[in-house]
């Protein structure tokens, strides 16, 4: 019988993790009474929690031997857990151990030129500790991760960076000879791990060791930092191999990187005015026009084949989501929805229920999906004009809101944009299962509107991150777009002067750009096109 656990919150997760445990070591199965005895739980509690791992598809029951069987979704978890994820995703379970093992703070950060950027953070334990912000830039040659990524490279290409750098000096320990520097590149390339002793930052020590993929490209490097009163010389000599073994372990979970291929189309600004904060666009085949929404103006505009930009509508309030329709756009505002049509009237739409919602998609069958607040949870899935919610094709509950859903073009699979925690998921329609397909640096931008293209890639708009992106199938990063504002909002395709499915339309956002940004991106909050985003 395992033994009794502290803390009545998690007593019946122990509870069931040990009939988890128990079954998982039974390759042959445990019937319910088998169970009972080996785990010493009462019979109603042990009823009770097979029923729910049956249900969740951990655990399943074999009816001609009445037996207990571990069940799909366990193997599912493990195919994820080895499918090669991406390097913030595959570092994460490392930087906590470390930060956990330590109490300091552990960071993971890439090279960008002669510069590394922050990607991930685990705080430390300590009230005083280290504290670099997520996407900041640091020079490559007085960080801990720098040296950890010179050190890894080849020597011959080390030693051609190493006479590219402006070695400035950052604090009064910084390196600035670049003999001292080559020789500690060997010796780090040596030992595994890298130090920055008070060289980015006063009073603060860090170690480092280099990400390295299994075709052995430098991926990047994580770090353990700390104030030098806490992180000694003699501790960090204890504490770096540990790190070096954390960095081999993310290595290993890694596919060598594909190049990422900029888009050879240019992006074009469209004639029209711009907007506070345009979003949603979406095409409507039947009237030949894109719309999308200013939603703090608030209105509707259209885009037609003529490459002509009007305002369709103005309405009463600020505009909480968008629906496509065969004809004309459904909008809803204060929670009423409202019809647009193509000439520009607005009337009253009672077929969907005044449920607010945090985003909103059309399957190509026609079928409505949505996601709204669900108690503490957020729910995605089909709603009826009733406002009831059809599981029977698939639901599935989120910790935090979607802020944009579209399917494919099959209707098979619908991608889930979370802004909050930068996970992209996909979903198949009729299972239960949510697959994370990707996750977003913070520093990269916020997921912000999504599309599907015939090649099964999801494209999304990067609020902050001055870009759009297309996630291959597996989740990769296949395809960047550079804009030429900060916060694009919104994805569509349509038809271009191509012809139909040409042409990647992107909305942006001028709201709460700063006065610099905006001085260095006047196009904020138009509209761009991209005429042929799969050349």
């Amino acid at each position: 019988m395992p033994a009794e656990r502290s803390g009545d919150g998690t007593a019946a997760l122990d509870k069931a993790l040990d009939v988890l445990d128990a079954v998982g070591d039974a390759p042959a199965g445990l019937s319910q009474l088998d169970l009972a005895a080996r785990l010493g739980l009462p019979r109603t509690t042990l009823y009770r929690l097979l029923g729910t791992l049956v249900a969740r598809g951990l655990l399943r029951r074999d009816p001609s031997r009445r037996v207990y069987g571990l069940g799909a979704r366990c193997f599912e978890y493990a195919r994820t857990a080895y499918a090669m994820p991406d390097l913030v995703a595959a570092a994460s379970v490392e930087l906590r151990a470390l930060r956990d093992m330590t109490g300091e703070t552990t960071y993971l950060a890439t090279r960008d030129g002669h510069e590394v950027i922050s990607l991930e953070r685990c705080d430390g334990a300590h009230s005083q500790r280290s504290h670099s912000a997520l996407g900041e830039r640091k020079p490559l040659h007085c960080t801990s991760q720098g040296k950890a990524i010179l050190s890894a490279l080849p020597a011959e290409q080390r030693d051609a960076m190493i006479k590219e750098l402006h070695l400035t000096p950052v604090t009064a320990r910084s390196i600035t000879d670049r003999r001292r520097l080559a020789a500690e590149l060997r010796l780090t390339a040596n030992r595994g791990w890298s130090i920055d002793d008070e060289e980015i930052v006063p009073g603060v020590r860090c170690c480092g060791a280099p990400i390295v993929d299994a075709e052995g490209q430098v991926r990047g490097a994580i770090s353990v930092a700390g104030p030098a009163f806490r992180l000694t010389m003699e501790r960090l000599a204890l504490v770096g191999p540990e790190v070096a073994e954390a960095a081999r372990r993310i290595g290993a979970q890694l596919s060598a990187a594909q190049p990422v291929r900029a888009a050879n189309s240019e992006v074009e600004v469209l004639p029209g005015d711009w907007a506070f904060d345009g979003a949603h666009p979406q095409w409507c085949e039947a009237d030949g026009l894109l719309y999308w929404a200013d939603t703090l103006a608030p209105t509707v505009h259209a885009l037609g084949r003529d490459g002509q930009d009007r305002v369709l509508a103005t309405l009463d309030g600020p505009i909480d989501a968008v629906l496509a329709q065969d004809r004309g756009i459904a909008v809803q505002v204060g929670g009423a929805w409202q019809h647009v049509s193509a000439d520009g009237r607005v009337t009253p739409w009672p077929e969907m229920p005044p449920r607010r919602v945090s985003a909103m998609t059309r399957a190509p069958d026609g079928s409505a999906w949505a996601c709204w607040a669900d108690g503490e949870r957020w729910r995605v899935g089909e709603v009826g004009s009733e406002g009831r919610v059809r599981v029977e094709r698939g639901a599935w509950r989120l910790s935090e809101p979607a802020t944009a859903l579209a399917w494919d073009p099959l209707g098979e699979s619908l991608a889930i944009a979370a802004a909050d925690s930068g996970a992209l998921y996909v979903a198949q329609q009729g299972s239960s299962t949510l697959r994370r397909l990707a996750t977003v640096p913070k520093g990269s931008g916020q997921l912000a509107g999504l599309a599907s293209d015939p090649a099964s890639g999801w494209w999304s708009a990067l609020r902050g991150g001055w870009s759009v992106v297309r996630f291959e199938p597996d989740g990769s990063l296949g395809r960047v777009v550079a804009l030429p504002v900060p916060s694009p909002s919104g994805v569509a395709f349509g038809a271009g002067s191509a012809g139909a499915g040409a042409a990647l339309y992107i909305t942006s956002a001028r709201e709460a750009v700063t006065r610099e940004s905006l001085d260095a991106a006047p196009l904020s909050g138009r509209l761009f096109v991209v005429r042929e985003p799969a050349a």
